[in-house]
């Protein structure tokens, strides 16, 4: 068990519900995760008009806990305004808040983040920002009252894992007491395993998923890399080593002589 804002979960995937070739498949992918915690975006469907009303009536079965996101928004205006309306339809004060600051790579606006993180937690939300792997905007967003940051791994829909472990880790080392949750950039379970290998609380990811040939098998594999990840980190990795260093005893082995 662990805690996510103020759930107690058992499943450290968090999985989107986008992309995938049909509802009846992003269905079966997400159960077959394990996971607790779906992410939704208003800003493709939106319920309160009636749109896509079938998704979201699948969503509801699912019977999971929504984290709404603030995906597409680009200023603190829009992001702002979505959450509000996310927190009207969806009876909850969870928001992964994501504000764009370039088109190219899908980067975040620091600089809108940080307003808008303070706007919604002034409001009662609690913020998940989708953030990039720069420990002073992270050291930023906690002295604002973010609980839960989500660094990227790279840039979203990229599937290049995680490009810079450095910077990751020095998130997790100087950010002891903070919950923090790889999100963007994810494309493989290894991926995955890695990111909780080095420390991390979890793992949130979509396009890995829903664009696999098999998304319902490769849900079922980031759920099992996510646990063989943290089971490692809890383990204790073994010391790298520059030089060889033989696995079986040699002491009291025989020795051959040549003649």
């Amino acid at each position: 068990m662990w805690k996510l804002g103020n759930k107690q979960l058992n499943s450290r995937l968090l999985i989107g519900s986008a992309l995938y070739p049909s509802p009846a498949i992003m269905c079966d992918a997400i159960r077959q995760s394990g996971s607790e915690v779906v992410t939704v975006s208003l800003r493709r469907q939106n319920p309160g008009e009636g749109g896509g009303n079938d998704f979201w009536q699948q969503i509801r079965e699912l019977e999971l806990n929504v984290l709404p996101n603030t995906a597409g928004c680009h200023s603190v205006k829009e992001a702002v305004t979505t959450a509000m309306m996310a927190r009207e339809l969806f009876d909850t004060h969870w928001i992964k808040l994501e504000v764009i600051g370039d088109d190219y790579n899908l980067q975040p606006d620091p600089f809108g983040l940080l307003e808008a993180t303070k706007e919604l937690i002034d409001q009662g939300f609690e913020v998940f920002p989708y953030c990039t792997d720069d420990l002073v905007l992270c050291q930023k967003l906690v002295e604002l009252g973010c609980n839960i940051l989500m660094p990227w791994g790279s840039p979203i829909g990229t599937g290049q894992g995680l490009l810079n472990p450095f910077a990751l880790k020095t998130l997790r080392e100087r950010l002891p007491d903070t919950t923090l949750i790889v999100d963007a950039g994810i494309g493989l379970p290894s991926h995955a395993a890695q990111a909780m290998e080095l420390g991390f609380d979890g793992v949130l990811l979509n396009s890995a998923v829903a664009l696999a040939q098999d998304p319902v098998t490769m849900a079922k594999a980031f759920g099992q890399s996510i646990e063989a990840g943290r089971s490692a980190n809890l383990a204790g990795a073994m010391p790298a080593r520059d030089i060889a260093a033989p696995s079986s005893p040699v002491v009291g082995q025989p020795f051959w002589h040549q003649k």
